[in-house]
């Protein structure tokens, strides 16, 4: 847990640094961003977040991303995402549109290292009308050491917002960071916003008897 944090806090830093971007207002975990508006300077985008996962039978671990973006570029990083004591990087491209619905897709490829090696596809994207927003992100990782680990994952969210600060709605996953009976889990979820924080507790399977929590808490600059 502890050395998850300070990976987090290191990959937060060197970004920061790296990128020198303007304010913005992206989501870190649950959004895709807009591609700017023709003729619109392309700035840096950024976002950090790290989502805390509490298990009642395996031990706790965080998992730490980072997202950034200028114009049509995608930059991704993650760990203890497709796999415990794992790395990816992603690359990928931004598209979006819409009016009264709001949509958004960006289709990347990855590479992770770590506990499992290989390569991956993937994607993010979100549907937005009025105070609904539908949200998924997926991938197929292909492992390089047995073809047989390769796996299919998906987070996908269904998300209503009553006011601008907060939200709550459905939430769905299919992983292979811990063990269950089920092979897709899924849950609710609740929200809340403050300037450029946000922070969004899942908890899945709540009519087990001990149900899995995800804690978020993300930032965007």
């Amino acid at each position: 847990m502890r050395a998850a944090s300070a990976i987090a806090a290191i990959l937060f830093l060197s970004a920061t640094s790296a990128f020198a971007q303007s304010p913005a207002g992206v989501q870190a975990a649950t959004s895709t961003p807009q591609a700017p508006a023709a003729g619109t300077p392309a700035k840096w985008l950024f976002g950090a977040a790290v989502n805390t996962y509490v298990l009642p039978e395996e031990s706790n671990f965080a998992q730490p991303i980072i997202k950034a973006d200028r114009g049509w570029l995608h930059l991704e990083t993650r760990y203890n995402y497709e796999a415990r004591d794992s790395g990816s990087i992603w690359a990928g491209v931004n598209f979006s549109g819409g009016d009264t619905v709001e949509w958004a897709i960006t289709p990347m490829f990855g590479g992770v290292i770590g506990d499992t090696d290989g390569v991956a596809p993937g994607y993010e994207g979100s549907l937005a009308w009025r105070k609904l927003e539908f949200y998924s992100e997926g991938e197929w990782v292909f492992d390089a050491g047995d073809s047989a680990d390769s796996f299919f994952y998906n987070w996908s969210e269904l998300s209503w917002a009553p006011v601008e600060w907060f939200r709550f709605g459905l939430v769905t996953e299919r992983t292979r960071l811990y063990q269950t009976d089920r092979d897709i889990q899924r849950g609710l979820l609740f929200g809340g916003s403050y300037k450029r924080l946000n922070v969004t507790a899942y908890v899945f399977n709540p009519d087990d008897a001990k149900p899995r929590w995800v804690l978020s808490a993300g930032i965007s600059f």
